[in-house]
């Protein structure tokens, strides 16, 4: 009985142990969508116009 008593605080252990671990990779996941979104944000609010986008009137020689 104390064996099976000692497999289960084990598994119990070992359980809570995979548990913080999934937690912070969690957490290291959100905090670098956060970043990016942050830099996305901060990108789209400096440039106004596209690279891309085309005058609208042509250029006078």
């Amino acid at each position: 009985m104390f064996e099976y008593d000692i497999h289960r605080l084990r598994s119990a252990e070992l359980v809570r142990r995979a548990d913080e671990a999934r937690l912070a990779r969690e957490v290291v996941r959100a905090r670098r969508a956060a970043r990016r979104d942050a830099r996305r944000a901060a990108a789209g609010a400096e440039s106004h116009t596209s690279p891309f986008r085309r005058h609208r009137f042509a250029r006078a020689a």
